[in-house]
């Protein structure tokens, strides 16, 4: 596939960039974070209080019946809780314009809280309230589709109307459409896609392409240069896929496999580290030559570094998403769908996709993100053409009993 090489980079992008690499989002996302804060959250005793320690019997997602008293008509406001960088901003970082045209067309406010860091901490804040059939305070928020399908599952999201969604439901692309937690997208849009792809240094390879999870493991000359992620999904994933296996289809033995695949890679000292997306430093300067990387950080190191290549192997790549959900009993439903669909209109979800350089959800928008930068609308790492969007996976839902005995599997072979 053809490299992405950025010409220029628009004022926002560069500032984007800056504090992606230095303090928000970039320096410490989701998944890292999801480390940071302790792999012990999510191993034996983390995930098992996921699905124990007050939280009922999970239900069937058609039985969820959380409809609340929407008071949108007479209240029009919108309780928004985001991950850090993960909205467009003013150049002078003091406001959000796409936020404040929803407010001057709609004329509901928006309360914008970027207080979500890591999804466990997150469902730790919210899961007392929603187990008790509590109002959040939230209307809206933004997880991680494995949690957004935990979420569904206890029955703690509610259904969206699709007469108020006539932009997403017409405008989500197919990559999204379908997830084996969500058919259909009855309870969830995607905020964002997110791609694991393999990066590289060139200088670091001496002009060689990395192209393959083979390479990564067997390649002699990247040995002690190579680093897988701290994300169960996205390191076993991309595994189960270079040993042919379906990553939305697989089994246990198929699992172990792939792990024991990775622990011979460990022992031999083929691979230096599993990083969350710290691996980036290490990547730029050559100290890691190639790694599993994510792609919104490849687009943001290559605006600076002319060696960092990417590739996505034969076989595919995973792809996951960030998820907008309702929580049961919030207050302003109603006007968190107008905000949902508001996103899905491609000129709003152009401007976002430019400043978070993240997979773009929305069909149509080239042409309006070719207007904020044409180099970022012809990067596929943005906008998937069609030859990428056919090599993407997603890794199936896990039931609570394989999510604990999965991670904690994980959490031996990186040390954690």
């Amino acid at each position: 596939m053809e490299q992405f090489e950025p010409d220029r980079l628009s004022a926002a992008q560069l500032a984007a960039m800056r504090r992606s690499i230095t303090g928000g989002r970039g320096a410490l996302t989701r998944r890292s974070l999801l480390r940071a804060s302790g792999v012990g959250a999510l191993t034996l005793g983390g995930l098992a209080s996921l699905s124990a320690c007050g939280i009922p019997p999970a239900k069937r997602a058609g039985d969820t019946a959380v409809a609340s008293d929407d008071r949108s008509a007479e209240e029009k406001e919108i309780n928004f809780s985001n991950w850090t960088e993960y909205m467009d901003t003013s150049e002078d970082e003091k406001s959000h314009p796409t936020l404040e045209e929803f407010t001057k067309r709609t004329g509901i406010k928006v309360k914008y809280t970027e207080d979500i860091n890591d999804n466990v901490e997150f469902f730790g804040k919210v899961r007392p309230q929603l187990a008790a059939g509590q109002d959040t305070g939230r209307d809206l928020i933004v997880v991680t589709d494995w949690l957004a399908a935990r979420i569904i599952r206890l029955g703690w999201a509610q259904k969206l109307d699709p007469s108020h969604l006539p932009h997403a439901y017409a405008n989500l692309i197919p990559q999204f459409r379908n997830p084996d937690w969500d058919p259909g997208r009855s309870y969830s849009y995607p905020w964002t896609g997110i791609d694991t792809v393999i990066a590289y240094n060139a200088k670091a390879t001496d002009g060689k392409k990395v192209d393959s999870v083979t390479q990564l493991l067997d390649d002699p000359s990247l040995k002690g240069r190579v680093g897988f992620l701290t994300e169960m999904r996205d390191s076993v994933g991309m595994t189960l896929l270079d040993q042919g296996k379906d990553p939305a289809n697989f089994t246990t033995a198929d699992f172990d496999a792939a792990i024991g695949r990775l622990q011979k890679g460990v022992d031999t000292k083929q691979i230096r580290r599993f990083t969350g997306n710290d691996y980036t430093a290490d990547l730029d300067k050559g100290d890691l030559a190639a790694c599993l990387a994510w792609a919104g950080d490849v687009i943001q190191l290559q605006a600076g570094n002319p060696d960092i290549k990417y590739a996505i192997p034969a076989p595919g790549y995973i792809t996951s998403s960030d998820n907008l959900l309702v929580p049961a009993h919030a207050r302003h439903k109603a006007n968190a769908e107008k905000l949902i669909d508001f996103y899905y209109e491609p000129p709003n979800a152009a401007q976002l996709a430019a400043f978070i350089s993240y997979v773009c959800p929305v069909d149509g928008v080239k042409e309006d993100l070719a207007k904020i930068d044409p180099a970022l609308a012809d990067n596929p790492l943005i906008i998937p053409d069609k030859a990428m969007a056919a090599k993407a996976h997603a890794f199936r839902s896990l039931s609570s009993e394989e999510e604990t005995a999965y991670e904690e599997k994980f959490a031996k072979l990186i040390g954690a």
